[in-house]
């Protein structure tokens, strides 16, 4: 009888892996709704709960923000999130959410914070006075 070979015993083990992970992916506990009552102003269970707005003056440049409109949604680019609106001087500051990992710019694209606010405090900073130039994903 033939001994099977790597790339066999390779694809038997990556199967195998697979299939614990999903077998560990269905068995986990999942998140309960407690019936607690609860607060007339907090979102409603499972929806979003984003940042709050903000509108401040920061080393002398107005930085805006504020959740999008839902027309904006439908305007949105593909794979271009417009769930929050963030403007510095008037102009549009690009800003993305990275999931529970926090917010970038496009100033400050590699660089993670833990709100829109602080994503645009630090543009303010990065800019050194020059003007937000418009992010456009076509050009």
């Amino acid at each position: 009888m033939s001994r099977p070979t790597r790339r066999q015993a390779l694809g038997a083990a990556t199967g195998a892996a697979a299939s614990i992970a999903l077998v560990g992916m269905v068995s986990a506990p999942t998140a309960t709704v407690s019936a607690a009552p609860r607060d007339e102003k907090a979102p409603a269970p499972g929806a979003a709960a984003g940042p709050a707005p903000f509108d401040e003056v920061f080393q002398g440049r107005r930085i805006q923000g504020a959740p999008a409109e839902a027309h904006a949604h439908a305007h949105a680019h593909a794979g271009q999130s417009a769930a929050y609106r963030v403007s510095i001087d008037g102009r549009d500051l690009h800003v993305m959410q990275h999931g529970k990992s926090g917010w970038s710019s496009a100033i400050n694209h590699y660089e993670r914070f833990a709100t829109p606010l602080d994503a645009a405090r630090t543009a303010v900073i990065s800019l050194k006075g020059a003007t937000v130039v418009p992010f456009d994903p076509i050009a």
